[in-house]
């Protein structure tokens, strides 16, 4: 159990240092937003280039955040169910609704996305606005967006097993819990 809560530690890290990066893509676009908005009525000049590359840091911002937000235990949950169940049913409430839900959803999206990527790099795919980008990196964001999300997710597992084996402290304490009162 050790190692794998090494290999959690890690993934923890990875997903930190992505996560934050990323948040900072949305001052990025702020700035890119707010200069090609003062550009396009102080000299009447637009670029689609401008338009889609907002679109594109938008879907990196949620793709590579997506994980740090799972480590935060910041996602939305159904507290109806949670709220009524225990530290210990919480957590093997997480392990089954991740191992069903979240893992398959990620596998699929990273076997979709991929090849999508792909025929988008190998055909040079670029936009069809005029003054377009090239399509590859924004397809690139699907499958790389939710292989971290795939490694957090394994992440959150091992530090529920590690919980329930009594081998660490529950892994919500300290993060977004909304039964943190609870467990003190």
């Amino acid at each position: 159990m050790q190692s794998l809560l090494a290999l959690s530690r890690l993934i923890d890290a990875i997903t930190a240092r992505v996560g934050k990066a990323a948040s900072w893509l949305v001052l990025v676009v702020v700035l890119i937003s707010a200069g090609n908005a003062v550009v396009r009525k102080a000299f009447n000049i637009s670029s689609n280039a401008f338009l889609e590359i907002q679109w594109y840091l938008f879907s990196a911002v949620f793709l590579l955040a997506a994980a740090y937000t799972l480590q935060k235990n910041e996602h939305i949950r159904i507290d109806l169910l949670n709220s009524k169940l225990s530290p210990r049913g919480r957590a093997m409430v997480d392990i089954v609704c991740t191992l069903l839900f979240l893992v398959p959803t990620c596998l699929l999206l990273i076997k979709f996305g991929w090849p999508m990527f792909l025929d988008a790099w190998v055909s040079g795919e670029m936009s069809s606005d005029a003054g377009g980008l090239i399509r590859w990196p924004a397809f690139l964001l699907i499958p790389l967006g939710f292989s971290l999300l795939l490694a957090q997710a394994i992440s959150e597992i091992i530090k529920r097993l590690a919980f329930l084996a009594g081998q660490a402290a529950d892994p919500t304490i300290g993060k977004a819990d909304p039964h943190q009162e609870e467990h003190v």
